[in-house]
């Protein structure tokens, strides 16, 4: 279990380090279709950085599958709602398009503060 604080912290690259962490690539023993079990705690994430226009231009999009289903939620807003999910999507985005992907991101554990044990 790894432990990481999210600290002035770029979103970007604080997930692509996850994603290596929890697909097991910075093992010596690492196989692409063996799932790893490691768990990433990362905490403290209302404090992340943002670079750049990202928070004002950034827009997450989603269809309901419906016609004119449409649904569009900017970075801000979501970062004001749940800082959390901000990051599990940019982890969620850099792990692979497979069947694997649903079961990984179940590794990580995300807190906006420091708990205390």
């Amino acid at each position: 279990m790894l432990k990481i604080d999210a600290t002035n912290q770029p979103v970007g690259r604080l997930a692509s380090k996850l994603a290596i962490i929890l697909r097991g690539k910075d093992k010596a023993n690492f196989t692409p279709n063996i799932f790893p079990k490691e768990k990433v705690i990362v905490f403290n994430t209302d404090l992340l950085k943002l670079s750049g226009q990202k928070i004002n231009q950034k827009v997450y999009y989603h269809h309901t599958g419906y016609p004119g289903g449409i649904k569009t939620e900017k970075l801000k807003e979501l970062f004001k709602k749940d800082s959390r999910e901000v990051l599990r999507r940019a982890v969620y985005g850099m792990l692979p398009k497979n069947r694997m992907r649903d079961q990984v991101i179940k590794n990580l554990l995300i807190y906006k503060q420091e708990s205390s044990k």
